[in-house]
């Protein structure tokens, strides 16, 4: 069984806690939570509400969702780029293509059967036996720098600091259409969309969700960026730079179908991470450098610009 514990913020008193729980848990439709309400899988500062429940100040929620058909995660051998180990966490740089855990569809390969494989018993528990030792994703497309838990105390660590907006998290990536200012900030709400559920949207009902954006080099009608996440909400640089038309290359979920450079997915890399470590409380940040295929690219623009 999946246990958590969410401390509502400010921007979220007064909505519905059905709506509330489906944003946060992006896996979660509207009537599962529903359902898990209705059994008390759900309870609001240890006792059971309704659906209709308005989120308060100082909320508490314990959230408890019950394991899914059993299913064997196989360990496998698959080679991983570790950029720091400890007895706590792991920091991996993850290759554009990799799935971070399973999910219908994606059973092997993934990075989770690859942590089994290299770190046997030692992940995390917390997130259950689908997701052992993941804090936090990133899409299967976008590649770079990874952190996972191996202690539970590190998991909540970890978890509070996400929740916290207290972790560096930096990307780079190339964006359509010349960029004018050299930085801007896009602060606008994220939910999922309604009329396609595997993919978000902005929605002023949604959740609360900030991106800074630096120009670092503009090639012709193409930019390379860096996007600071002050949020962490699912696709958000994806969904807030397709906003303000500005969609990644080779998105073709939230940007456009036709490219001509043979791209694999959206051209999107973690670069930078950093947080604090949970036993010693010092502050460790970790570079994932842009990978082959983004420098190849980089370079390409270029030359068609150049020569």
């Amino acid at each position: 069984m999946e246990m958590f514990t969410i401390a509502v913020e400010k921007e979220d008193i007064g909505k519905r806690i059905d709506s509330y729980i489906a944003l946060v848990k992006d896996e979660l439709s509207r009537s599962q939570v529903q359902k898990l309400i209705e059994n008390e899988n759900i309870l609001v500062n240890s006792k059971a509400v309704k659906s209709n429940y308005k989120l308060r100040k100082d909320d508490v929620l314990d959230i408890s969702i019950p394991d899914p058909e059993p299913l064997e995660i196989l360990a496998e051998d698959i080679p991983l780029e570790i950029l720091y180990e400890d007895k706590h966490l792991i920091v991996i740089n993850k290759p554009q293509g990799m799935v971070v855990h399973p999910a219908p569809g994606h059973y092997t390969g993934t990075l989770v059967n690859a942590l089994m494989f290299h770190c046997a018993e030692d992940l995390s528990g917390i997130n259950g036996c689908m997701r052992p030792g993941i804090v936090h994703r990133i899409d299967k497309d976008t590649s770079g720098v990874l952190m996972v838990a191996k202690s539970d105390m590190a998991h909540r660590s970890l978890a509070l600091q996400l929740a916290e907006h207290t972790i560096t998290r930096k990307y780079n990536a190339i964006v359509l259409n010349n960029i004018k200012e050299d930085s801007i900030t896009v602060d606008k709400p994220i939910a999922r969309n309604p009329k396609d559920r595997k993919k978000m949207a902005i929605n002023m009902a949604g959740r609360h969700a900030v991106t800074h954006v630096r120009v670092i080099e503009r090639i012709g009608q193409y930019c390379l960026i860096e996007a600071q996440l002050e949020t962490g909400r699912t696709h958000q640089i994806r969904v807030h730079l397709s906003s303000i038309g500005h969609p990644l290359l080779g998105d073709e979920v939230y940007g456009t179908f036709k490219q001509s450079f043979k791209l694999k997915g959206q051209v999107l890399h973690a670069r930078i991470l950093g947080f604090i470590h949970p036993e010693t409380g010092e502050y460790m940040e970790f570079e994932a450098p842009l990978p082959d295929y983004f420098v190849k690219l980089i370079e390409r623009l270029r030359q068609q610009i150049y020569n």
